[in-house]
């Protein structure tokens, strides 16, 4: 068996990459109320990130769907979650036509611009969640309109 220093190499000799998790981020209302579809399709679009191409990951609803075991509309209300929570960002739209798909922008990771690096938006960190609507009324229980005799 290799040293310890092997067991976290890869087939080329290269460290093997990971997700960073930052308790602030796992602890937040807003990952917390991330849906399961949510959390994988954050997931798949960090292993596509390299380093210094945040704001040009491509992932088209399409290849989700097939990559993730999900149906079409799953993951499109999954990109949408993402996006409403602030743990992802449109940057450019894609084009059918041109077979282009989206270019995103993750928010936990800087961006790199013909300016140099900008750090991360952190924009999950702000999310409110959306205050629940009381049900029902101050009106008669009973539903019944009283007529005046």
């Amino acid at each position: 068996m290799g040293s310890p220093d092997m067991a976290a190499k890869g087939k080329k000799g290269e460290v093997t990459q990971y997700v960073p998790l930052p308790y602030a981020q796992i602890k937040s209302k807003a990952w917390r109320s991330l849906s399961g579809a949510a959390v994988k399709l954050w997931l798949e679009l960090h292993t596509r990130y390299n380093g210094g191409n945040n704001g040009k990951l491509h992932l088209s609803m399409n290849e989700a769907a097939e990559i993730l075991g999900l149906g079409k509309a799953t993951v499109k209300r999954a990109f949408d979650e993402l996006i409403a929570k602030g743990f992802l960002a449109l940057e450019t739209e894609g084009n059918w036509y041109s077979r282009r798909a989206h270019e995103w922008r993750l928010t936990s990771k800087p961006m790199q611009t013909a300016k140099g690096k900008t750090p991360p938006t952190l924009d999950w960190a702000t999310w409110k969640e959306p205050q629940k609507t009381k049900h029902g009324s101050n009106a008669d229980p009973s539903g019944c309109v009283k007529v005046p005799p």
